[in-house]
């Protein structure tokens, strides 16, 4: 039975764990073969590749610090080079920056803007090239970029509506090549970085109307739509996927 991503080649930075690894996941179950790229933990990412390889298709892990430009283009050219090609491409990978400006340094500020923003940047521009004409890029940014929930998120929240506005540039600047460029923001999830039975979840779950952290495989289902044909008048637009909780 084909798939909805049959045939499609897919990178996903930071999938060895999280949301990153579900999307990886999802992909490669709806048909696509998956490279992922990780920035330290081998043993999560063989373990995502083994489940990527299980539903039939290609897997392979990349090792690329995504604060490092020079190692994302390498892992982008590799990635094209492996599966012949790239029709998606998915920026997960991601820090978080929490602190509040009395106690903020400059160094922290540019930690999260090397991976949260140059990453993208270095990667995309790396992918350009290889991305097919119809392919897709997906950003998973953060509904911080539109709303600060609690105090200290001035560093992460301002990365994520960075990627916001190079999404929308690089939906018009791609459009002549019918490549889709869209942005997830994911609110509160269930993640090891911000668990549902952690001190964070005990000021977020009031603000959620549905009850509940999400599920980075819900968070996955909306990538993998992103990603598919169903989306296809979808570009240049950023998708809430939080429980409502900036409703």
């Amino acid at each position: 039975m084909s798939r909805k991503l049959s045939g499609k080649r897919a990178l996903v930075t930071g999938g060895s764990r999280g949301i990153g690894a579900a999307i990886a996941k999802r992909l490669a179950a709806d048909g696509a073969d998956v490279v992922i790229t990780y920035a330290g933990n081998r043993e999560a990412a063989d373990d995502t590749v083994g489940a990527i390889e299980a539903e039939g298709v290609k897997g392979l892990a990349l090792r690329a610090d995504a604060a490092d430009g020079a190692a994302v283009a390498a892992a982008v050219d590799r990635t094209a080079e492996a599966l012949g090609g790239i029709d998606i491409l998915v920026h997960n990978a991601g820090v978080f920056g929490g602190t509040a400006i009395e106690q903020e340094g400059f160094e922290e500020f540019r930690r999260v803007f090397a991976v949260n923003v140059d990453g993208v940047v270095s990667g995309t521009i790396a992918a350009v090239p290889h991305l097919a004409d119809g392919g897709r890029v997906v950003i998973v940014g953060s509904v911080s970029g539109d709303v600060s929930m609690i105090p200290g998120m001035a560093t992460y929240a301002a990365s994520k509506s960075a990627v916001q506005g190079l999404a929308r540039g690089w939906a018009r600047d791609l459009a002549p090549r019918g490549i889709l460029v869209n942005v997830i923001q994911p609110g509160p999830i269930d993640t090891d970085m911000n668990p549902s039975d952690g001190d964070m979840a005990k000021i977020m779950l009031p603000n959620i109307p549905l009850g509940r952290y999400g599920r980075a495989e819900e968070v996955a289902a909306l990538a993998s739509f992103l990603a598919s044909d169903e989306s296809s008048f979808i570009t240049g637009t950023t998708i809430d996927i939080d429980g409502g909780a900036t409703a």
